[in-house]
């Protein structure tokens, strides 16, 4: 039997969806630990990059943050984790996953405020708005493709990053990948690499409805992540 024929039998028999260590609740793990770091890098970057972009001083600071954090591998955050006070398991994954998540989310929210057309916030404040509406009923507003682009983009990242759980210890998706090749049964490891591609394609077209539905419609042009 050839691996793919194994992966297909493995994926077939509904033993390996039910019970605690089953697909569904592997699954539903994978699903929760990427949303709490995806809502995590949200809360963090979304204010940051709109701080930035209204200070006008962010530019250099937003490139080399997000340079940076780009280039810390997750797994080395994963491992440094390990040996502090936050240790093993999923709790690390997300803190990690959500550092990795940031940049895009970031970058996006900074470029998007910044191309926002000065000739209509001009506009905006010559009708006596106050900045603060300025920014949250127009600026904010018209950034929403860009935004959305980097939330899109971060969030499938996370759910494609988040199997590294299972080198330390947490769940999810990769726990089937990892104990598949550690048992040499590399059926199952393709399995589990099929499983986290298809949730990330899901993903990713669920999110590009949504962006869509939350795009006013005059500016619904498909925006590219930065």
């Amino acid at each position: 039997m050839n691996v793919v024929s194994e992966a297909l039998t493995w994926l077939n028999d509904p033993l390996n969806w039910q019970g605690k260590s089953g697909i569904i609740s592997l699954l539903i793990d994978h699903l929760w630990m990427s949303l709490l770091a995806t809502l995590a890098a949200i809360v963090f970057a979304l204010p940051l990059g709109v701080y930035l972009a209204l200070s006008r001083r962010g530019a250099n600071l937003t490139v080399i943050a997000t340079n940076t954090s780009r280039a810390f591998p997750t797994l080395a955050l994963l491992t440094i984790f390990a040996i502090s006070p936050i240790g093993f398991g999923n709790s690390a994954t997300v803190l990690a996953v959500a550092i990795f998540a940031v940049p895009p989310i970031l970058t996006n929210v900074y470029v998007g405020m910044r191309e926002v057309d000065p000739d209509v916030l001009d506009a905006a404040r010559g009708t006596g708005m106050s900045p603060a509406r300025v920014t949250g009923s127009v600026q904010l507003p018209l950034a929403v493709p860009t935004i959305a682009a980097g939330i899109r983009t971060a969030a499938v990242q996370v759910v494609a990053t988040v199997p590294l759980a299972a080198l330390v210890g947490g769940g999810g998706l990769g726990v089937i990948i990892v104990t598949g090749m550690a048992n040499q049964s590399y059926g199952k490891a393709l399995a589990g690499g099929v499983l986290v591609a298809v949730v990330c394609l899901a993903l990713e077209g669920l999110l590009a409805l949504a962006q869509r539905a939350l795009t006013p419609k005059s500016l619904r042009t498909a925006p590219s992540s930065v």
